[in-house]
């Protein structure tokens, strides 16, 4: 996906509770690009306008399994916490 259709769909699946501004996005982008996580490459959008289209590397791929089972693990544990501080 094209950057600003990767800010979109940030706020679409996270029913509108993500919201990314593009002077967030587009500095993240070029770090996760530079760790080797995603590539980028120039071509055509929807509406025939010229955008970099990311796309996840197999090394990204790699790193967001990582990233998604530390953050399982944390929110476990926070979940954990506050439910022994209700009782």
């Amino acid at each position: 996906m094209h950057g600003w259709a990767i800010s979109l769909r940030l706020k679409s699946i996270s029913g509108d509770v993500l919201q990314v501004s593009e002077g967030s996005l587009y500095p993240a982008l070029h770090k996760l690009e530079q760790e080797g996580w995603i590539t980028a490459e120039w071509k055509q959008t929807e509406n025939n306008r010229r955008a970099k289209f990311y796309s996840l590397t197999r090394l990204g791929r790699k790193q967001l399994e990582s990233e998604a089972a530390n953050w399982r693990r944390l929110s476990s544990a926070i979940s954990y916490v506050i439910q022994l501080s209700e009782g």
